[in-house]
């Protein structure tokens, strides 16, 4: 049986092992104390308890991460509305509406008016074929209209998707997330979140996967160096020593692109970043939302720095994403703005509406969160396909069409297992 060297236990990674764990030999290699990356939970200390690194909304379009889901058997540990309903708040207007998409292609929707962004005109919806046609130099900007569903959902729904301002950031890559959501139609765009944490959905059953089929996972364990020979890596420099290649050893090299080129100098990868920043509030009771908050469990605000905010039992979440504007702000500083416009955005669909002193919070800074998702940028992502015979590339980085998402780092963990000749549903999935 082939062994697969593993390097990363992020996603990525992880997607490759559960792949690779029924056809081969896996050893996955973690430098940190536990895998998942930027997707995963921990217990915080100063709030007392479980929070995400990060906050993530799957939508009903992500084929790869479903059945990532499946194999594990953890799909039902995602909670969401089963419907395409979104709730949002303008905290300029001071305005609260519901997106309710219509179930088929045919956007029924567009026809009324307590279902679509308030203020929008028909004349802004040229700006989805725009997308969907863009070449590989255009931006975002370049596309959109001015208007209200430009400002109140498709500029939010781009700087979440790519991490990147509309002025700058890849119109290929938002169109090809159109493709394959709005243009698809409400069906597509059923939104989920993790119910428990995201290492309840994606670490601890992918672990418990791996180890019914034997695979060696060896965290707090750093890769410092490939060794090569021939076209071929022939050795891996660890933290616990050398380990020796055998003829038919192969490896998926899944860390982010400044790791993967500073081990490998030969592969070329994204050099420009953008940061997120999470924002956790711990409250003293569970909140008692109406109506659509409550059926969603996440609204977004658009018009001040907070943009998606996740309620989870006894925590608020929030997420600002394309956060290397606000480098300059002081953690307490972020953190006291936000809660102001929670209460603003919250409290009319709250029972009880929020306190005006901030409860204990925790910000989390991701600087290096992603590539910066640009036309130049998209250029320097890699394939799977390495020069080398038995050296295969993954991670939400490499060409996978997607911007860096959960389900880009899922489908490119597929692709190097299918670059490497193993059995992969990479192209039959989508």
């Amino acid at each position: 049986m082939s062994h697969v060297h593993i390097i990363g236990g992020g996603l990525a990674g992880l997607s490759a092992a559960v792949e690779l764990a029924p056809q081969a030999q896996v050893t996955l290699y973690e430098a940190g104390p536990a895998c998942g990356g930027r997707a995963r939970s921990f217990h915080d200390k100063a709030l007392d308890c479980v929070i995400d690194n990060g906050n993530h909304l799957i939508l009903s379009a992500n084929p790869y991460t479903f059945r990532y889901l499946d194999l594990l058997g953890a799909r039902g540990t995602l909670k969401g509305p089963g419907r395409p309903l979104f709730p949002w708040y303008d905290l300029e207007a001071d305005l609260s509406w519901v997106l309710r998409l219509s179930k088929g292609r045919i956007p029924f929707w567009l026809f009324r008016k307590e279902h679509r962004v308030p203020g929008m005109r028909w004349g802004e919806l040229m700006a989805l074929p725009r997308l969907m046609k863009a070449d590989d130099d255009m931006c975002v900007g370049e596309c959109l209209s001015s208007g209200a569903l430009s400002r109140r959902l498709l500029e939010p729904l781009a700087v979440s998707a790519l991490n990147t301002d509309i002025e700058q950031g890849s119109a290929r890559l938002l169109g090809n997330i159109v493709r394959q959501t709005l243009a698809k139609g409400g069906t597509a765009c059923c939104p989920w979140t993790a119910a428990h944490g995201l290492s309840e959905s994606f670490v601890t059953p992918a672990m418990a996967y791996l180890e019914s089929f034997h695979a060696q996972i060896l965290t707090g364990t750093r890769v410092s160096a490939l060794r090569e020979e021939g076209g071929r890596i022939t050795a891996l420099e660890t933290s616990g020593g050398e380990v020796s290649l055998g003829a038919e050893d192969v490896v998926i090299l899944a860390v982010p692109a400044p790791v993967a080129t500073g081990l490998m100098p030969s592969i070329t990868g994204p050099d420009a970043f953008e940061s997120i920043a999470n924002a956790h509030y711990r409250l003293a009771e569970p909140l008692k939302p109406h109506a659509a908050l409550r059926e969603a469990g996440f609204m977004g605000l658009v018009g001040g720095v907070a943009e998606w905010v996740f309620l989870h039992d006894e925590v608020l979440s929030v997420t600002v994403s394309a956060a290397n504007r606000y480098a300059s702000w002081q953690n307490d500083e972020m953190l006291a703005h936000m809660w102001q416009e929670l209460r603003q955005a919250l409290n009319p669909a709250l029972q009880h509406p929020l306190p005006e002193v901030m409860p204990a919070a925790r910000l989390i800074r991701e600087k290096r969160a992603t590539f910066a998702a640009t036309p130049e940028q998209d250029k320097k992502r890699p394939e799977a396909k390495t020069s080398y015979a038995n050296l295969a590339l993954a991670g939400d980085w490499t060409d996978t069409g997607l911007p860096s998402t959960i389900e880009g780092a899922i489908k490119s963990g597929l692709a190097a297992v299918d670059a490497l000749g193993f059995r992969s549903a990479v192209s039959d999935v989508a």
